[in-house]
């Protein structure tokens, strides 16, 4: 019994039932026969894991048998009436999965005076449990008063009790859900929160239990119309559950479900369209046919069906669930959802008429540039990334987060560039939703300068997304970013190859003028002797995979008066973090915080074997001769050797001190303040326009304060996945 509870209390239910199957076989052999509790629990415990796992033919066969068997007891007066109670509510909360709410209702209605007159030293907590679910059943059939009702009723038991927390968070999520059933949509998300934040507490992130609290703030986010808040709740809500739940349970059905509104509220459709048709696959092989459960799944399909210009389609969808609804509810039971179906099938049949042919999936790929607000002082940037090379670039989308929850930054669009590009905008489309910057457009850029032929690796990141809301010309979304923001106004941030900033200069030269107000570049540049000369790029790796578009653009900016900022790996090597801020930032349990320290604990540990190996020896691949052992000692450890072996089996993160964050440091200088804060900057005039380099030599790398600049950098990371996910950690 104890082995199937603790299966149970990790959502592991197969295991859980096959505990209590052998628990039933071996109480079934003891002699004499055991009191009834000992004989039903197990019985009932199994019944209700069969429950949990949609087997509900099977779970009905063995709870139908419980009852009868209490029943009998009970009449001969050696029956237990808690046990009795027991059997009524687990066919009740049986009943309710089957959507049988009438069958629920009364079963309850049988239990709970018993349960209200049992004299038990733990009765009041007992009790609770019993008026919950009732309440839930009330819930469930659309009685929402009445079960707001009880469930405080319950709540306040609880409390009187002092029952832990994690019991607590049961009452605060039953009443959230009905309080948003009721649309008091504030009230819903504080009890969601406190439901989250106690389980956030004592369970694993990764337990089933926090990723419900998760999928109903989630969901109460939305209705509050902060469904870019929404987003990474969701998303963790998803990935949880499938770890939890496996890929076919209706449990993932509803987050899936969940996270189709927050995207159809921002938005975008087709994703919402994508996840509502897994959702609704999994709904119609898991439970029976016609099930209520579907309802509400089938009427967001619908909308976001109506929203893509999918009339007849949606119309369909509606008239199914009318369908639906007539064959679980009674006259008055959930009205509001019927007329809400009716009303959507009288106007789809309107619209049908009015457009003639089907325009399906009108939406497809087009999102909206986020307007900006010259007001609160945030500044429009435009960011050219390589995201999925090295892990700096997706922590320069961290900082992004960070600085556009701060109104530093308004962020125009994101354009990765580095076959494969269409990857890494998968990769940058994810991290963003995650990051709650789910309405910055993300488009695909150039090859970089690279050979189509000869793609570099893309780091694999579970919140990878392909979608077609990505744009896939990055240069038309550059244009469409620059055309909607005030003059003079755009910062363009290049942490990649400067290809796609030439290509869109040379094809926009007068719009670019306009609009952009300074380039900021991830590379290096050669200091000229005189002020007759020109700024041009060095050997960095970013000018170095297409020198003629770095060169045009240095060249172009100076000539059309648009001041640069330039930001060396010089000033990267003088301001180096150390292994225990990824480790740290892993605590946010944030999905991104976890991928991006997965990738770097695996890089640094792939490279160090490497350079273990003879020069000669092909596993180093194109590793070049001077990156041996001691090279990389004196770059990430600071010292001249360590006492680890150099095998593929050992790790040595815990050694590392220096890592460099090329693209944060650079991202950083967006903000006129973090500038002159924390760097040192060598300035050039071009026709009376500063351009401005921090970083010339090793020994002159601009950090005013490497301690103080990795704080804030450390301090901004955190800030924005903690605040991704609503500051429950």
């Amino acid at each position: 019994m104890n082995a199937g509870r603790r299966a149970e209390e990790t959502y592991n239910f197969p295991e859980a039932a096959k505990m209590y199957e052998e628990a039933i076989v071996c109480l079934g052999k003891i002699t004499p026969q055991p009191s009834v509790r000992s004989r039903l629990l197990p019985t009932l415990r199994l019944g209700s894991c069969l429950r949990e796992l949609a087997r509900y033919n099977e779970s009905e066969t063995v709870l139908t048998q419980c009852l009868s068997e209490a029943e009998a007891e009970l009449a001969e007066g050696r029956g237990d009436e808690q046990m009795y109670v027991h059997a009524l509510t687990a066919l009740a909360t049986l009943r309710q999965y089957q959507s049988k709410y009438n069958e629920a209702r009364e079963l309850y209605e049988r239990a709970l005076p018993i349960a209200r007159r049992v004299e038990d030293s733990s009765a009041s907590l007992w009790l609770a449990g019993h008026i919950a679910g009732y309440a839930e059943i009330l819930r469930k059939s659309g009685d929402l008063p009445s079960a707001e009702k009880l469930h405080r009723e319950a709540l306040e038991m609880r409390k009187e009790r002092s029952c832990t927390e994690l019991e607590m968070a049961v009452s605060y999520t039953q009443l959230g859900c009905t309080l948003f059933g009721l649309k008091r949509y504030q009230e819903a998300y504080k009890q969601h929160r406190l439901a989250l934040l106690s389980r956030f507490k004592y369970l694993d992130f990764s337990h089933g239990l926090v990723s419900e609290s998760l999928n109903y703030c989630a969901e109460a986010l939305c209705a509050l119309g902060r469904s870019e808040d929404g987003i990474p709740l969701a998303m963790h809500g998803v990935e949880i559950r499938k770890q939890v739940f496996g890929p076919s349970h209706p449990a993932l059905a509803h987050a899936f479900s969940i996270l189709a509104s927050n995207y159809h509220a921002v938005g975008r459709s087709c994703d919402a369209k994508q996840l509502l048709e897994k959702c609704l696959a999994i709904c119609e092989e898991a439970f029976p046919k016609n099930h209520a459960n579907i309802i509400p799944n089938l009427m967001n399909y619908g909308k976001v069906l109506r929203s893509l210009g999918n009339y007849r389609k949606a119309r369909e969808v509606y008239e199914r669930s009318i369908v639906i609804h007539q064959l679980n509810f009674k006259t008055n039971q959930k009205a509001d959802q019927l007329e809400k179906c009716r009303s959507e099938v009288k106007e789809l049949a309107q619209l049908e008429a009015m457009s003639g042919e089907d325009t399906p999936d009108i939406a497809r790929g087009v999102m909206p540039i986020p307007p900006v607000n010259m007001e609160l002082g945030s500044t429009p940037i435009i960011v050219l990334t390589d995201v999925g090379r090295d892990v700096d670039d997706e922590y320069a989308l961290i900082l992004l987060g960070a600085l556009t929850r701060m109104n530093l930054l308004t962020p125009l669009a994101i354009v990765t560039t580095l076959s494969p590009a269409r990857q890494r905008a998968n990769l940058t489309r994810g991290s963003l939703d995650a990051l709650g910057l789910a309405k910055v457009p993300v488009g695909v850029g150039g090859s970089g300068g690279l050979d189509g032929n000869t793609p570099l690796e893309v780091y694999e990141a579970q919140y990878s997304r392909s979608c077609s809301c990505i744009f896939e010309s990055g240069i038309n979304l550059m244009v469409r970013a620059l055309e909607s923001a005030p003059d003079n106004t755009v910062q363009l941030l290049c942490i990649a190859s400067l290809q796609d900033a030439a290509t869109l200069i040379r094809g926009h030269d007068k719009l670019f003028r306009a609009k952009v107000k300074e380039v900021l570049i991830m590379g290096g540049a050669k200091i000229p002797f005189n002020t007759s000369e020109f700024l041009e790029p060095d050997t960095a790796y970013n000018n170095n995979c297409d020198m003629v578009s770095a060169r045009f653009v240095y060249r172009y900016c100076q000539e059309a008066g648009i001041p640069t900022l330039t930001l060396t790996r010089y000033t990267a090597y003088g301001c180096p973090v150390s292994n225990v801020v990824f480790d740290d930032l892993v605590k946010t349990a944030h999905m991104v915080g976890i991928n991006t320290r997965r990738v770097s604990y695996e890089g640094i540990n792939r490279l160090w074997h490497k350079v273990n190996l003879a020069a000669a020896d092909p596993r180093r691949e194109k590793l070049p001769s001077r990156c041996d052992r001691q090279w990389f000692c004196r770059t990430f450890f600071g010292k001249e050797d360590v006492n680890r072996a150099g095998d593929s089996g050992t790790s040595i993160w815990d050694l590392v001190t220096k890592l460099n964050m090329y693209d944060p440091l650079t991202m950083l200088c967006c903000i006129p303040e973090y500038r002159e804060t924390y760097f040192y900057w060598e300035s050039f005039f071009v026709n009376g326009i500063q351009h401005r380099v921090t970083g010339i030599s090793e020994t002159n790398n601009g950090v005013i304060d490497s301690a103080l600049l990795c704080k804030k950098l450390y301090s901004l990371f955190g800030l924005s996945l903690r605040n991704a996910l609503q500051n429950i950690c």
